[in-house]
């Protein structure tokens, strides 16, 4: 095993990734392709990715993507490994340490199988590397998977770009609603797991809040029962909310309306980062992870956070002193963050 500060692709080389989940994680990861095929289009590249993270980033110029659906289990390892019986890419890029990935990654042959630094990889994960990217010192996500290029020798991206795969069809979902609406704010309030989300109070207090600075407020979030419950919550809370879309669009369509709004509220979850990647500033709400790490990447300076008291009470401890990564747990610590900090954040950000 060793760490490598430069690996070569040879011209027209090969290189597979995986990465599967979730949604802000396959956003981070489609800056690192951006920036490959930037500076070595001639590199063919596979990506073995999610089902649903799919319906994202389907079409992206110059990527095969072969779907895997986490349902099929063991019966789909075999089918990709079927698949790919006859293929040994140049290299393979790690790019997720659950279980499942790792045990994915043993269908794909490669010269070359890099993964992350000793200090990253968990459940397994070295067993099915042979290199590593560089160590970082307290990297956000999107660092980390920059890593993997900064390994194959990339030059660095004279400016971060996403370059998701959307239609005009998609983008028109947005341009249709501000012709209809002005400007618009959107609040996207429902994360995969009911503790990083906020009070529908809370949320509801900022939707009226907004609407006082000329704003007309959207609600958006995807088909999840969870979803549904905190909208029609923040609906029951008397929110102010000129259109309801949870559930009513697609991933790329909901990429269309973020990319008209004038700012996106949101906890750690999927949206915030797809609202970076189309260029519209987010005001994140965290309790449980460290924004620095996970947070909005081009406005992490205007996150809302309690991060910091809940982890440092939790471990007795700052999160300086503890390992990268460290979470804060507990049910009701996004109740922590109050209306008023919120308002202070979003005035900071219509005022840039």
């Amino acid at each position: 095993m060793s760490t490598l500060s430069k690996i070569t692709i040879p011209t027209n080389g090969s290189l597979c990734l995986l990465r599967l989940s979730a949604i802000g994680d396959v956003c981070h990861a489609a800056a690192m392709v951006h920036r490959i095929r930037t500076h070595r289009p001639d590199i063919r590249i596979t990506w073995i990715i999610g089902k649903i993270e799919y319906q994202l980033l389907k079409g992206m110029d110059g990527v095969d993507f072969v779907v895997y659906d986490k349902k099929t289990g063991r019966q789909g390892m075999k089918a990709i490994k079927a698949q790919f019986k006859d293929t040994r890419f140049d290299v393979l890029c790690i790019m997720q340490i659950a279980l499942r990935a790792n045990l994915l990654s043993r269908a794909i042959r490669a010269k070359v199988r890099l993964g992350f630094d000793k200090a990253r990889s968990k459940e397994g994960h070295s067993l099915f590397i042979n290199k590593r990217i560089a160590a970082q010192h307290q990297p956000h996500v999107l660092e980390g998977f920059m890593a993997f290029a900064d390994a194959m020798g990339i030059p660095p991206a004279a400016e971060l770009q996403w370059s998701l795969p959307l239609s005009s069809d998609d983008l028109q979902v947005g341009v249709a609603l501000a012709d209809n609406l002005g400007d618009y704010a959107v609040i996207c309030p429902a994360a995969s797991k009911a503790e990083r989300n906020w009070t529908a109070e809370g949320y509801a207090s900022i939707a009226n809040w907004l609407v006082n600075q000329g704003l007309k407020v959207l609600l958006c979030g995807g088909p999840a029962p969870l979803d549904r419950q905190i909208g029609d919550a923040i609906l029951a809370a008397g929110a102010t909310v000129e259109q309801d879309l949870i559930g009513k669009t697609t991933l790329k369509e909901l990429a269309g309306v973020l990319a008209r709004a004038k700012v996106v509220v949101a906890p750690d979850t999927g949206p915030a980062h797809m609202a970076t990647t189309v260029g519209t500033p987010v005001v994140g709400l965290y309790a449980h992870s460290n924004p620095i790490r996970t947070g909005p990447y081009l406005n992490r300076d205007e996150v809302v956070s309690v991060y910091a008291d809940c982890v440092a009470e939790q471990h007795g401890k700052p999160w300086q002193s503890l390992p990268w990564g460290t979470r804060a747990k507990g049910e009701s610590l996004m109740a922590r963050i109050q209306p008023e900090q919120v308002e202070n954040v979003l005035v900071k950000v219509l005022n840039k």
